[in-house]
């Protein structure tokens, strides 16, 4: 199938590792040009040059560039195509308005928004009597918060357009007890469907994707030092893990990439204001 991505702009916010950098991937293998934010800078140019062979170009140069040099340029004039990497932290409102700025006024705009910049499970995993205050209000300053910024900022760009994707990366910890930082997950669904009212009207549609557990690249040493403690095999941890899931095995985060890839596509029109599971089946609840 044809996404007819080909041409679009796309920022990726928490873009460096993980589902995000997974998602930057799959957009630029589709003919996305991409701009990947995150707080590290050299993490960014690791992902930038992994991302360069899927647009074409396995050899780049860089140009650092912006305030502070914050930005790096990626040279893929030869095949036509647009990569940068920003450095950015999405808990500031100066710092979103910066990443938008820099991430329209070198790609040409913005289409497509993922927003993925957040702890990975959250900061806040214990019991009601451990659970820090403050870590959970971090967690939602920027998961929660930091998203609205994001699309706060990037919204008036699409609104120009007439076309936009929103697409925001929540968490199954939404629909599961078990943490106190997962009600940042839930607060994103309801953030899902007011924002996509009222986006509607100018062809921008908003949806939530919900990874469960998934590997990235911090799964293969987070499992060995399961293993270790537990005096069995990183493939008996997995067993354990993947256990909980319908199809019997962990997702991979370009699974979660490629439902990202057609909810960003104009093929995905009619869906908007939904919270979409990418985790294999974890759980056993019913959701209408």
């Amino acid at each position: 199938m044809d996404l007819e991505l080909s041409g679009k702009k796309a920022l990726i916010t928490g873009g460096s590792r993980g589902i995000g950098k997974a998602i930057a991937l799959e957009l630029a293998k589709e003919g996305v040009d991409i701009a990947i934010a995150a707080r590290d800078l050299d993490a960014l140019d690791d992902a930038a040059r992994d991302i360069a062979p899927a647009m074409g170009s396995s050899h780049v140069s860089a140009q650092a560039f912006g305030p502070g040099r914050r930005a790096r340029r990626y040279d893929l004039s030869a095949v036509g195509r647009r990569l940068i990497a920003v450095r950015a932290d999405t808990t500031d409102d100066d710092d979103v308005q910066a990443l938008i700025n820099i991430a329209a006024d070198e790609l040409g705009g913005i289409d497509i928004l993922v927003n993925n910049a957040a702890a990975p499970g959250g900061l806040v995993g214990g019991g009601l009597a451990h659970a820090n205050t403050d870590d959970l209000l971090a967690d939602i300053n920027t998961k929660v918060v930091g998203y609205l910024r994001c699309a706060k900022a990037a919204a008036p760009h699409m609104q120009r357009a007439g076309w936009g994707r929103i697409i925001i990366i929540g968490g199954l910890a939404a629909r599961n007890s078990g943490t106190y930082s997962g009600l940042r997950n839930l607060s994103l669904v309801h953030m899902t469907k007011t924002m996509s009212s009222e986006l509607g009207q100018f062809g921008i549609t908003v949806n939530t994707v919900h990874p469960g557990t998934t590997i990235t690249e911090r799964s293969t040493p987070m499992y060995e030092r399961q293993a270790q403690r537990q005096g069995v095999t990183r493939e008996e941890v997995e067993a354990q893990v993947a256990s909980g899931i319908a199809v019997g095995r962990i997702i991979d985060a370009s699974e979660v990439a490629y439902v990202v890839a057609f909810i960003a596509s104009p093929k995905a029109g009619s869906i908007t204001g939904e919270a979409i599971a990418a985790g294999g089946g974890v759980g056993v609840a019913v959701h209408q």
